[in-house]
């Protein structure tokens, strides 16, 4: 385990004078989860969070969330960082200096001419698009996920739905918030990445691919075409319009908070999450394990081959990125843990969440090495690279297995990062030199045991930094600062080395070879196990 200094933390003193000069930045991310705001001063310290929280909801075999469940979620996460800003500073939230709007990546959220949202939110949880992106990675030569909003705009253009032939525009939720905040149709290029391929050369819409789609489509003669439906993109640094009177009041229902503020381009979570962890230069690699959990490792040179468990997206400046994404993380876990906080109320005084998350934890580090035999599956839904178009989450043992509580929630912990490391193998076979991992997410938060089982499964030192609690939100107001600062000439990774990251406090864990034998036996009965796994979703 290495350490490095300590980041700065803001000043009290200086605090509340520097919300009311607005010489603060906010940055927004709407998780799978939660919805978060983070309200940072110059020296990108923390000032202020808001929360809310929230769930997807399974409607018609789709995942989704509600426009009314966004507007307002984001309206109640705006009134608490508010609330946390009057608390901590004594001052009234009435305006910031610039703000950035980042959302989880994908998925289809398609607008007609009045603009009007033509069918509910699809996310990137839906897996219904298998046939669309099949036929898509052959055209692309590419790999082409189910996840990307470009499947599902083909395999709603293949099963022939109705709104296909109104749809006016088509993008992202962070597009889709940013969008009606500033009026601006703009998309970061980190997010644009997850719609639609990017060309490396030039930053933006592959124009190759798009006139090959183009081609591909003609016969169905559709009153659209792609290039005019989708938003112009961006670059980390562009400023992207600013909070307009609507917009603001769009996000503060008491009216308080003025318009006027610079915006940066809208972003995806996989992109904050990168600028988070000062992950965004070539080598380096970072971790986010949440509802989903994926790995992006920034590349030095292309991939040799197309590989159908690596998507290569960019960073939020347009370098090159390997992305292995997993629908499935942390939410099974979560399940187990809020079973046992269930009974531990009933037992005698409750335990608050954290508590739960830290005595189970624990007891994973103690756990067998191999987990005693338990098989743990986390599929709430489907994981397409494993060929899973549903998910059937499920414990499985044999006689000799060792149920015990710490086997138990380590083989729940192995089940977070087992699809993930088969990706990783794929990469490993590509020669990707990774430099620097780091990891985000409310897993990492508990003593150092899931950074260790993480570092153990993918046989790589893992960095855990101050940064990781707050997430993609503080990164996104890093992205909103760089946006309204003059840095001319500065790169976004030499900016986050030199200004954000100089003085940062990172844990490293080295890999743990007993980790590393244990997690492989695992590993191995989880891959033979995956037949148990697709016979349970045919026959339940």
């Amino acid at each position: 385990m290495s350490t490095h200094p300590q980041q700065p933390s803001a000043q009290p003193a200086s605090a509340a004078e520097t919300i009311r000069a607005r010489r603060t930045s906010l940055g927004i991310e709407l998780g799978s989860t939660r919805i978060k705001a983070v309200l940072i001063g110059p020296d990108h310290a923390t000032l202020a969070t808001g929360v809310h929280d929230w769930e997807n909801e399974y409607v018609d075999r789709v995942w989704t969330y509600s426009e009314d469940a966004i507007w307002s979620g984001l309206q109640d996460c705006f009134s608490s960082l508010a609330a946390d800003v009057r608390r901590r500073h004594g001052v009234q939230l009435t305006g910031v200096g610039s703000l950035g709007v980042s959302a989880m990546m994908h998925g289809y959220l398609p607008f007609g001419a009045d603009d009007e949202l033509l069918v509910p939110f699809r996310t990137w949880r839906n897996t219904s698009t298998g046939r669309a992106a099949d036929e898509l990675s052959e055209l692309f030569g590419v790999h082409l996920p189910v996840r990307w909003s470009i499947a599902h705009l083909h395999q709603a253009l293949l099963d022939d739905e109705p709104h296909v032939g109104r749809i006016a525009r088509l993008t992202t939720l962070a597009g889709y918030v940013h969008w009606r905040l500033s009026g601006e149709f703009v998309l970061g290029v980190g997010d644009a990445s997850g719609m639609f391929p990017i060309d490396a050369a030039t930053g933006t819409w592959d124009e190759a691919r798009m006139d090959r789609y183009e081609q591909h489509i003609a016969s169905r003669a559709t009153p659209w075409s792609l290039r005019g439906l989708l938003p112009t993109v961006l670059p980390a640094g562009h400023r992207a319009g600013v909070l307009t009177a609507h917009g603001a009041a769009l996000l503060d229902s008491s009216g308080t908070l003025e318009a006027g503020a610079p915006m940066a381009p809208p972003e995806g979570d996989a992109g904050t999450g990168m600028v988070a962890t000062n992950a965004v230069a070539p080598g380096t690699g970072h971790v986010s394990a949440g509802t989903s959990i994926f790995a992006m490792i920034v590349l030095n040179e292309p991939l040799s081959r197309v590989h159908d468990d690596i998507d290569v997206v960019t960073t939020p400046a347009g370098e090159p990125v390997a992305m292995v994404h997993c629908n499935n993380g942390a939410s099974e876990l979560s399940t187990w843990a809020s079973l046992f906080g269930e009974f531990a109320t009933l037992a005698g005084p409750g335990l608050d969440s954290s508590r739960v998350y830290e005595l189970l934890f624990e007891a994973a580090g103690r756990g067998a090495a191999d987990a005693g035999g338990l098989l743990a599956y986390n599929f709430l839904s489907g994981e397409h690279n494993l060929g899973l178009d549903e998910g059937r989450p499920m414990v499985v043992r044999g006689p000799d297995s060792e149920l015990t509580l710490a086997n138990l929630i380590r083989a729940e912990l192995y089940a977070v990062f087992g699809a993930l490391r088969m990706g990783m193998d794929s990469l490993a076979e590509e020669h990707v030199e990774i430099t620097t991992l780091l990891a985000q997410g409310g897993l990492f938060q508990t003593k150092q045991v899931a950074q260790r089982l993480l570092a153990g499964a993918l046989k790589v030192p893992v960095s855990v930094g101050d940064t990781a609690a707050e997430g993609g939100a503080w990164g996104m107001a890093v992205l909103a600062a760089f946006a309204a600062t003059d840095t001319a000439g500065t790169s976004l990774a030499e900016h986050l080395a030199d200004t954000v990251f100089r003085d940062l406090e990172l844990v490293t864990v080295q890999p743990d070879p007993d980790d590393v034998a244990g997690f492989d036996a695992w590993l191995e009965r989880f891959v033979r196990g995956l037949a148990i796994e697709k016979a349970a979703v045919e026959h339940s």
